[in-house]
């Protein structure tokens, strides 16, 4: 009885460390997701001429909003 009592535990570990695990990657997955809304936005909102002093195109705005986000 011992034994399958600690198979039994062991399997309601694993479970609850893959769930955590999920969590932690969902949460993670949440911030990146809107560090990369959030620099689109604030880039989007600029003028041509804003753009232009940083050095970017309004074409490259979606690529150096996935940059910051995705790539750190």
């Amino acid at each position: 009885m011992a034994y399958a009592t600690d198979l039994n535990t062991r399997a309601q570990n694993s479970f609850g460390a893959r769930f955590s695990s999920l969590i932690v990657d969902l949460k993670a997955r949440m911030a990146r997701r809107s560090v990369y809304k959030t620099t689109l936005r604030e880039l989007s909102s600029l003028s041509d001429r804003e753009l232009n002093d940083l050095g970017l195109s309004r074409s490259m705005i979606r690529r150096v909003a996935y940059q910051a986000a995705y790539e750190m």
